[in-house]
């Protein structure tokens, strides 16, 4: 059976983890070949690279299109970094000599491509933005390019068969698309007798992280599942697909959902809950694979089973999750009552500043929609109050009710009445009619209260 599985950026960083529990040994019983295993960073290294998404710190790329020369010595500081993560892995198998070498030559090649950028950006004949693209992909794929190869390195040191599969093209001028370069590297690969390593980055002519930003290594995870149609893709994360997030919840009322539907998943991806990419889903849901995410610290436990057509039987609630990061602008017009394709012009305006909304409450003479709270920008508000009435900003949290099958009278009343007696008002609510996903508005500061007690009282007593 050919899998392809995914290793996230925290199991990486314990590899010796990732090899007893997920690869295993000759002899083990988790040892097979068949299996492609495609590998992120090491936790933290991509926040380095480009900027840490969660805090907000710039990171290498910063430095760069500010036009700064600090980032060359972070660029040192940086093989400092991973030189020694390559020490760290001498015990478990590690060639250190070859490892160092392989990231150093590759960082020095790095600092002679941006020092070129930089040359050409100060002759004023090229788009800035055009360079600044490029050189995020360069430095994005150090990253993976740093793990995969110690993984293959590691791997045939213990005596296991196996291929490393540069995909980042950080060498060659070949202007290939990502399915191209994936087809290339992958057609005359003898993967009944190795294990494949391969990175999380692909080189594309179009840029990857131009068009996936964060998420490029979930997108190369499903393009090759779906190129070797593969029977299983697996992602392995340093948690489960749990009813609830276990940091806010505890670990003991979270449980892992164990089976959902690929409808599910996109509904997480939504609200930046992600199973997976929902670019990265829908080849794997089109090509009838099955998507396994499991905990890697819980080798024996099957995880959840990501299939297109499952329904859970006896309707319930799957998961509880949402986010605090949004806000609601409300467009508030007297003119709007029984006018067709009002909403229309304010999505317009949305488009172009290239927003999509996470949900939407209307009545006669308003409308709400939610947004990511990074999306709002001053432009954006000056050009919706020089032409609606009146416009209103709150930031907010959501919190969703999440189901294959959670089209079970008294749901949505008992969720409300949950809320409402331990004093949260819900500010704007939506459920759609296939009843996958109810939406409550709820304010900010009561985001962690909400999950909590909805979890207790709706997942915990049922």
């Amino acid at each position: 059976m050919l899998t392809v599985e995914k290793i996230g950026g925290t199991s990486m960083s314990k590899f010796q983890d990732v090899l007893k529990n997920i690869i295993g040994r000759p002899g083990n019983d988790r040892f097979s070949y068949n299996r492609v295993f495609v590998v992120s960073a090491y936790a933290g290294v991509t926040n380095l690279l480009l900027e840490n998404k969660k805090e907000l710190k710039p990171g290498i790329y910063k430095s760069f299109i500010n036009n700064d020369d600090i980032y060359k010595r972070k660029l040192d500081q940086l093989t400092e970094h991973l030189t020694g993560i390559n020490k760290s892995l001498t015990e478990i198998g590690l060639d250190n000599n070859e490892a160092d070498r392989f990231i150093k030559k590759r960082i020095e090649h790095t600092k002679k491509y941006l020092d070129s950028m930089e040359e050409i950006l100060s002759s004023g004949y090229i788009k800035e933005e055009n360079i600044y693209s490029a050189a995020r992909e360069i430095l994005a794929s150090i990253g993976e390019a740093h793990s995969a190869y110690n993984s293959y390195n590691i791997l045939s040191n213990l005596g296991i068969n196996t291929e490393f599969i540069d995909l980042t093209g950080f060498y060659d001028r070949e202007q290939l698309s990502m399915d191209e370069r994936i087809e290339t590297s992958f057609r005359n690969v003898d993967i009944s007798e190795n294990i494949i390593i391969a990175p999380g980055y692909t080189k594309d002519k179009g840029g990857l992280v131009t068009k996936f930003n964060r998420g490029y290594s979930e997108i190369t995870f499903s393009k090759i599942a779906t190129f070797l149609q593969a029977e299983k893709a697996i992602i392995h994360k340093e948690h489960h697909l749990s009813s609830a997030d276990p940091e806010i919840v505890g670990e003991k009322k979270a449980v892992p959902v164990g089976r959902t539907n690929y409808d599910v998943a996109d509904q997480l991806a939504d609200i930046g809950m992600e199973a997976i990419h929902p670019k990265a889903s829908k080849p794997l849901e089109m090509a009838g694979i099955k998507l396994v995410v499991k905990n890697t610290f819980e080798p024996d436990h099957p995880g959840t089973l990501i299939t297109k057509d499952y329904v859970v039987e006896d309707s319930k609630i799957e998961i509880i999750a949402g986010s605090k990061d949004l806000v609601v602008i409300e467009v508030h017009d007297t003119s709007m009552v029984g006018e067709v394709g009002f909403d229309y012009e304010i999505m317009r305006i949305f488009k172009r500043y290239n927003i999509s909304y996470v949900m939407k409450a209307t009545n006669a003479n308003s409308i709400s929609q939610v947004i990511w709270e990074k999306d709002l920008s001053d432009d954006l508000l000056e050009e919706l109050r020089q032409k609606y009435k009146s416009i209103k900003i709150r930031k907010i949290a959501m919190v969703c009710l999440i189901g294959s099958n959670i089209s079970k009278p008294n749901i949505l009343a008992k969720a409300a009445n949950v809320l409402g007696k331990n004093g949260i008002n819900i500010n704007c609510v939506s459920i759609s009619l296939s009843q996958v996903n109810i939406q409550f508005v709820v304010d900010r500061e009561n985001y962690r209260k909400a999950i909590i007690l909805l979890n207790n009282n709706l997942m915990l007593n049922k």
